[in-house]
């Protein structure tokens, strides 16, 4: 399974239908690109290990012209995701990414097993060549801060603030992201 693929991963209390999901999918599926976009466990049953238990049927797509996309709680299981496998994909673009908590009650209870630990920021940029992370300057849930030092364990090959954009999904207006799908399409060129 060598081929080119991209896999989308939702947040919390998310699911694959949601945001600019449809429309990415859509878009690079007209590429020819293989598109994942696996549904998790959210609210009810959400866990480290219960994602990580629906992630297996998806392994076997994890390769060097793989490309991972995330929105909220999704890159921090991307980071998971990087660091159990011994697998190096081509890039990660991560949507208002954050580790940690939020001191958002209601997520931080769900949150917690995948966002609060330590990660090994090196070993994850040994199994993904390159992350771009993008966040808004008025995220109602995350703050920049957190985007901010993800970007810098990453390296980061871009760190983009997008005025106005809320937390980046469809109640912010994120029904279609051309940006992201410019970013993303320019890459799997050269893969």
């Amino acid at each position: 399974m060598d081929n080119k693929n991209v896999i989308i991963i939702h947040g919390a209390f998310g699911c694959p239908n949601e945001n600019w999901f449809p429309f990415l999918k859509r878009e690079i599926e007209a590429l020819g690109v293989n598109v994942l976009v696996p549904a998790f466990p959210t609210p009810e049953g959400q866990s480290l290990e219960s994602w990580l238990e629906v992630f297996k049927e998806y392994e076997n797509y994890l390769n060097d012209k793989t490309i991972f996309v995330g929105h909220s709680l999704g890159p921090a299981f991307i980071l998971n995701l990087l660091e159990k496998y011994d697998k190096v994909v081509a890039a990660a673009y991560f949507v208002a990414p954050f580790t940690g908590l939020i001191n958002i009650e209601d997520f931080d209870k769900i949150n917690y097993t995948i966002t609060d630990r330590n990660f090994d920021w090196d070993l994850i940029k040994e199994h993904c060549k390159e992350f771009y992370v993008y966040h808004s300057d008025n995220d109602p849930y995350v703050p920049q801060s957190k985007s901010e030092f993800m970007s810098k364990q990453l390296g980061a090959k871009k760190y983009e603030i997008i005025e106005g954009g809320g937390h980046l999904g469809a109640s912010a207006g994120f029904t279609e992201f051309p940006a992201l799908f410019q970013e993303i399409k320019s890459k799997l060129e050269t893969l």
